[in-house]
């Protein structure tokens, strides 16, 4: 199947604000921003890309597939760490150019540092001055990284 077949051409603001095709609107380096919740809690897990590929795979298989910016090629998150993300829901919003996926997770993490979600710390708000001291939401690590991604080099780049 080609993406052809899933995706509509974005024909007027009409169709695509209220119409039932999808018609989905990358921007221009090909991609989409998806917010990736729990289902069960909807606690923000993690905040990604996809590209067309990623988006058609995730539509596919019912797990979640990104675009990984850092290593430049198409993301079956678990795929490594057997933390696989089943998509419970997909939606798209308003306009096409943004997905939100619910999500359950195996193993109970998201994120390679080893907390459940890649949003474990929280950012000082009405602070006049810096440097902000950030405060941890999650206490625990719901995975050993090193357990689970032995000495793989850390996807994030400085």
């Amino acid at each position: 199947m080609t993406e052809n077949s899933f995706f509509s051409p974005r024909l007027s603001v009409e169709q695509v604000e209220e119409g039932k095709v999808l018609a989905p609107k990358f921007d221009g380096n090909g991609l989409l921003p998806v917010v990736t919740t729990d289902a069960e809690t909807g606690d923000v897990l993690m905040m990604g890309v996809m590209n067309k590929e990623a988006l058609l795979q995730t539509i596919k298989t019912g797990e979640a597939h990104y675009w990984s910016r850092s290593r430049k090629c198409l993301w079956h998150k678990g795929a490594t760490s057997g933390l696989i993300q089943k998509v419970v829901e997909m939606r798209i919003d308003d306009d096409q150019d943004a997905v939100w996926l619910r999500v359950a997770v195996d193993g109970g993490a998201s994120c390679h540092v080893g907390y459940r979600s890649c949003f474990y710390r929280a950012v000082p708000v009405g602070a006049e001055d810096g440097p902000l001291e950030l405060s941890y939401t999650e206490t625990e690590k719901a995975i050993d990284p090193k357990e689970v991604y032995g000495d793989a080099p850390n996807p994030t780049q400085l």
